[in-house]
């Protein structure tokens, strides 16, 4: 058995690659994941059911997705239908850098403590 076989033999059955699968299978997104921050509240739920896809942010104590392709989309998803705020999306790539702009401006307060409000950059 050759080993190189795992890396051409598609994984969903069909005989013709598409030219969409990543190197170990499977179909690439067509949108990515964003968390709307000004409205998060830090339940930490799609940080627990996540790990490798969403942060809590350090400062804030807010969700933030910091890698697309950490986690698989059914993992994702199950965050996203459980979020107790509605505050994760799918949304189109290039719409990421408006959101990121939009959050910018946006003022925040750090969850569970009383400091004043603050006004930061996302990462």
């Amino acid at each position: 058995m050759d080993p190189s076989l795992a890396f051409t033999t598609p994984t969903d059955g069909s005989s013709h690659p598409t030219g969409l699968e990543p190197l170990l299978g499977g179909a690439l997104r067509e949108k990515a994941v964003w968390v709307d921050e000004s409205v998060c509240i830090g339940c930490r739920y799609c940080a627990n059911v996540c790990p490798n896809t969403f942060l809590i942010e350090p400062e804030f104590g807010r969700s933030r997705a910091v890698r697309q392709d950490g986690d698989s989309t059914r993992h994702i998803q199950e965050a996203i239908d459980t979020c107790p705020v509605s505050c994760i999306h799918w949304v189109h790539y290039e719409q990421l850098e408006q959101l990121r702009e939009y959050l910018a401006g946006q003022q925040f307060q750090a969850l569970g403590f009383a400091g004043p409000s603050k006004r930061r950059r996302p990462e």
